[in-house]
């Protein structure tokens, strides 16, 4: 594992985002990172308030002779997207981000590091304890639950800020300024479905995929990254078009604006179709693998045996 922040420039920037990481910040439990900004407003005598939604505003006064400048407004979220790769034990509602440096990059381990927008908050922090930066008023807006539907935005109270200018400190280009962005929309969809028993001479076996990018679907969505649950798809389709191969149980992605790394599926498979299901999934990885090689170099579709079947899905086909 790489090192971690405290060689990082400028150092303030990297401590506060370390500190920030250590405490968790899912969507709508943000209550020890909260904790962590006041903590901070109070140590650097800040004046701060917050609003019924729970927002935190903070004023920053102009530095002399720059009083008469226009105030700006520095907004960032504190709540982050919270994906691990399934191999990893990791609870977010109570761990902090382990980030550390791996060569040009910052990343976590086995989870999503929250620089989205954690940088954006620990920048906007910075700003406001360094005595060196020549600046006009300033407003910090920090805002809960962005990830999940803008609440904290939403529900700003009327009133709380001045500045006629805001910069959202949420974007991703460096030396880039956006004007605008794109909106959201959620779809629910519904199958009905009757669960049968499997035969009993059936063999189970789970098939993954795993080792994709992943990324935020708002951002990275035009990049041609893989979606590990359409990949699944896929083979899925065509095994059950040629063999007689039935599906237990489908799981991927856990987050609505996450491009899926990682799905499953459990299948029940004919005898005599043992060697050809296992043969058709490892061609079809080489075929996908040639497909994104150039964006997915880390791809792998596995599929492996489940010893005592029955005894494993009994609460999946109700096998008695």
């Amino acid at each position: 594992m790489g090192e971690r922040l405290g060689t990082l420039k400028p150092q303030p920037l990297w401590d506060i985002f370390e500190e920030m990481s250590a405490r968790p910040r899912p969507s709508k439990k943000e209550e020890a990172v909260v904790e962590y900004v006041l903590e901070f407003c109070e140590t650097n005598a800040l004046d701060y308030q917050r609003d019924d939604a729970g927002n935190i505003i903070i004023k920053i006064p102009a530095t002399p002779g720059f009083e008469d400048k226009k105030t700006v407004v520095l907004q960032g979220h504190l709540d982050m997207v919270c994906e691990k790769n399934s191999y990893i034990e990791f609870d977010f509602d109570t761990e902090g981000i382990r980030p550390f440096i791996d060569g040009e990059w910052v990343r976590a381990e086995g989870t999503t590091l929250g620089a989205d927008n954690g940088i954006g908050a620990a920048a906007a922090l910075a700003v406001a304890i360094d005595e060196s930066i020549e600046h006009g008023p300033l407003e910090i807006l920090l805002t809960l639950d962005e990830e999940t539907g803008l609440t904290g935005a939403t529900n700003l109270a009327e009133g709380m800020l001045e500045g006629e200018i805001l910069l959202n400190l949420d974007s991703e280009e460096i030396g880039e300024l956006y004007i605008g962005c794109s909106g959201g929309r959620d779809t629910k969809g519904t199958i009905h479905f009757e669960q049968e028993e499997a035969p009993e001479n059936y063999l189970f076996y789970e098939l993954l995929v795993s080792g994709l990018r992943g990324g935020h679907s708002g951002l990275d969505i035009n990049t041609g990254r893989a979606n590990a649950i359409k990949i699944l798809a896929r083979i899925l389709n065509t095994l059950q078009q040629y063999y007689l191969v039935s599906v237990a149980e489908v799981k991927g992605g856990s987050k609505r604006n996450a491009i899926p790394r990682e799905a499953s599926a459990i299948l029940a498979v004919d005898p005599e179709d043992e060697s050809v299901v296992i043969e058709e999934v490892m061609e079809f990885e080489k075929m996908v693998q040639a497909e994104l090689s150039t964006v997915e170099p880390n791809l792998r579709v596995v599929i492996r045996k489940i010893e005592e079947s029955k005894k494993c899905l009994m609460k999946y086909l109700k096998i008695s």
